[in-house]
C-alpha cells in the first residue's frame, strides 16, 4: 500500500493553456524499473496503464500500477479534474489490492484513500497542494486522523537535447501516511527527472526517461528508468 500519491508520480494532473473545445481521450502505459511515487519506494518492476477524456477543462483519468514480483500491491486511481489557464483542481481515488474489496467503503473498512489537489502552473514553475480528505489515511501519534498532506514544486527546463523536471516535495504536519510516520514538517522528495524521444520511424518515436529521487526524511535514494507507450 502507499506509504505516503500522486504519479511517479507519476499520477500528476495535467496542465492546459485553455479548455478544450472538443473532447479529447489518451491512453498509454509506462513500464518502470521501479515504482517510486512522492519520494517513497511502493515497488520494485511495475507497468502502469494510463487512460483519460477531457472536455472544456474537465477531465476523468484512470491510472494503475501492477508490479512483476507477486508481493507488490496493485493500484487502481479515478481522477476527476479541473483546468483553466493555470489553475487545476482534482480529487483522486486510490485503491489498493491486499485487504478490503473495491467496493467496502466504510470508514475503518476501506482500502481507499481520497485526496483533494489545488495547484497553479505558472510556466516556468507549477506549485501544487494534495490533502488526504476520506478512507485509509493516516494518523497522528494521538490515533487521529492526519489529513495527510503533500506540497511539490516543480520545475520543467531544456537542457542539453532533454527534457528535465526538478522537484522539491515535503510534507507539512505530522503522520504516519508518509516517511514511515516522521513528525512535522519533513522534506520528502528532491526528484530530477530526463526524458528524451528515440527515434523508431519517421513517424513514431519511443519516449524514454530516468530519474534520481532523493528522500531527506527517510534517507532514501532511489534512480529509476522507464519507458512510456
Amino acid at each position: 500500500m502507499k506509504l505516503g500519491i500522486i504519479a511517479t508520480a507519476l499520477l500528476s494532473v495535467p496542465f492546459t493553456a485553455k479548455a478544450q473545445d472538443k473532447v479529447e481521450a489518451t491512453a498509454g502505459a509506462d513500464l518502470v524499473s521501479s515504482y517510486i511515487w512522492r519520494g517513497q519506494d511502493l515497488g520494485g518492476v511495475s507497468i502502469q496503464p494510463r487512460a483519460s477524456v477531457s472536455y472544456k477543462g474537465f477531465s476523468l483519468g484512470a491510472w494503475g500500477s501492477v508490479g512483476l514480483e507477486s508481493s507488490d500491491t496493485k493500484e487502481f486511481d479515478l481522477t476527476l479534474g479541473y483546468t483553466t489557464g493555470g489553475f487545476s483542481a482534482s480529487v483522486t481515488d486510490y485503491w489498493f489490492n491486499g485487504g478490503q474489496g473495491y467496493f467496502h467503503y466504510g470508514a475503518r473498512n476501506t482500502m481507499h484513500v481520497f485526496e483533494a489537489q489545488v495547484g497553479y502552473d505558472f510556466g516556468p514553475l507549477a506549485v501544487n497542494w494534495y490533502t488526504n480528505f476520506a478512507g485509509a489515511d493516516g494518523v497522528k501519534a494521538d490515533g487521529q486522523r492526519a489529513y495527510s498532506s503533500y506540497i511539490s514544486v516543480a520545475a520543467p527546463f531544456r537542457l542539453g537535447g532533454l527534457d528535465w523536471k526538478a522537484e522539491i516535495g515535503a510534507t507539512p504536519w505530522e503522520t504516519s501516511f508518509y516517511n514511515g510516520g516522521a513528525g512535522g514538517f519533513e522534506g520528502c522528495n528532491l526528484t530530477l527527472k530526463a526524458g528524451k524521444g528515440i527515434k523508431i520511424t519517421d513517424s513514431f518515436s519511443l519516449p524514454v526517461f530516468c530519474s534520481a529521487t532523493w528522500n531527506p526524511a527517510t534517507e532514501g535514494a532511489y534512480f529509476v528508468a522507464g519507458l512510456s507507450f
